[in-house]
C-alpha cells in the first residue's frame, strides 16, 4: 500500500465508496443523498486542504482530507476527515498517522474533529490509538438510522 496525494483519475473509485458511506448514514453529518457535485467540491479542495488517497496499484483503498480546523487565529489546529472503502478494512490506521505525520510536518501544533460518531466505535478506537483523547460529546446530535439520536464527540491531541 503507497499513500500519495489524490490526483483527478481517483475520483471515480473515491466516489464510489464515499456515495455508499454516505448513503449509509452513519458515520457523516452528510445528506443520505450526497449529490456528487457537492461530495466532489468538498473533498477536493486547493491548498492549504490535502487530499490523499491510500492505493494498491490503482485500486484506491480509502481517501483522507486535511485542512485547518478552522482560519485566522485558529488555523494553527488542524481537522481531518478519512474514509475507507468498506472492502479494504484495515487503511484507517496508516491514513490516519500519515494525516498527523503531514500536519505536524505543515506546522500545525493540534489536530481536532469536530464530529466523530460516538456509535463508530472502530474509529473511536482508532483515533484513541492514535493519541486522541474525547474532549467532549454533544449529546444526541447525530441521527443515527441504526441507533437513533447518539452524541458526536469531539476528538483532539497535540501534534508538540
Amino acid at each position: 500500500m503507497n499513500i500519495r496525494s489524490a490526483t483527478e483519475r481517483d475520483w471515480p473509485q473515491v466516489w464510489e465508496f464515499l456515495r455508499v458511506i454516505a448513503k449509509e448514514g452513519e458515520t457523516y453529518c452528510w445528506d443520505r443523498d450526497l449529490a456528487e457535485e457537492k461530495a466532489y467540491a468538498w473533498w477536493w479542495r486547493p491548498l492549504p486542504v490535502r487530499t490523499v488517497v491510500a492505493v494498491d496499484g490503482d485500486t484506491v483503498l480509502g481517501t483522507a482530507v486535511s485542512y485547518p480546523n478552522q482560519s485566522g487565529p485558529g488555523a494553527h489546529v488542524a481537522s481531518a476527515s478519512f474514509l475507507v472503502d468498506p472492502a479494504f478494512r484495515g487503511v484507517g490506521r496508516a491514513l490516519g498517522n500519515h494525516v498527523v505525520d503531514q500536519a505536524r510536518a505543515d506546522g500545525f501544533r493540534a489536530m481536532q474533529f469536530n464530529a466523530v460518531v460516538e456509535t463508530n466505535t472502530r474509529a473511536v478506537a482508532l483515533w484513541e490509538s492514535l493519541g486522541f483523547r474525547v474532549l467532549g460529546t454533544v449529546p444526541e446530535a447525530f441521527h443515527s438510522p441504526a441507533a437513533g439520536y447518539v452524541g458526536l464527540h469531539i476528538m483532539y491531541r497535540s501534534l508538540l
